[in-house]
């Protein structure tokens, strides 16, 4: 279908990918630990969103253009590493709420909507992850298929969608399995400190990466 070969070595290779740990796992991981598993279902789908972003972008060719472009490369890293830095700074110096029944439901919302937008530009302006559906989707494309954009796009939302179902999984567990620890103050603001360590790390990480 759409030239498409190998199916199933994409799958399973792609579900491996899926659960290594990574970023984004500790991301969702920490995101269902702090705010239950409402903020790990934000953080996995504020993710796959901006995974989801890369994969039209590569069915429609633009991926290339950023990877092709030192220019558009660099804006976009330097975009990237400078908003992943302000975040990690914002938690790191944040201070940890304390438990309030009485707090409106308006402030979850907004957390929340925090916590999804978070997790997708993390991944929308890091060019890491254009390269990386770039290099991984065509291996299962035909040289010759008459509809490779279509192509792409059936591969890439396979890939998203089994990303996502793992993220909801682990931010769930997670949450799960943190009943007490966000009863702490002072936990959250140890986990608020961790996030925001590797948002700073992922920032260095990208202001270095280099388009090969």
């Amino acid at each position: 279908m759409f030239g498409i070969h190998d199916f199933w070595l994409f799958l399973i290779s792609g579900l491996l990918l899926n659960i290594a740990p990574g970023p984004d796992s500790a991301y969702v991981v920490g995101r269902g630990v702090q705010m239950g598993w409402r903020g790990g279902v934000a953080a996995a789908l504020g993710i796959s969103t901006g995974c989801l972003t890369h994969v039209l972008a590569a069915a429609l060719g633009l991926s290339a253009l950023l990877v092709a472009s030192v220019t558009a490369f660099t804006v976009v890293k330097w975009l990237g590493a400078a908003y992943l830095c302000y975040v990690g700074l914002t938690m790191l110096l944040s201070r940890a709420p304390r438990p309030d029944v009485t707090a409106p439901q308006e402030t979850i919302a907004v957390s929340l909507a925090r916590v999804f937008w978070q997790g997708a530009l993390t991944n929308m302006l890091n060019p890491k992850v254009a390269m990386f559906f770039l290099a991984f989707l065509p291996q299962f494309v035909d040289a010759d298929a008459p509809h490779k954009p279509l192509a792409f796009l059936t591969l890439g939302l396979i890939f998203v969608f089994n990303g996502m179902l793992w993220c909801l999984a682990i931010g769930i567990a997670a949450a799960r399995a943190a009943v007490r620890v966000r009863s702490s103050s002072g936990a959250i603001a140890w986990i608020n400190r961790g996030l925001g360590a590797l948002f700073i790390y992922l920032g260095v990480r990208i202001a270095f990466s280099q388009a090969k």
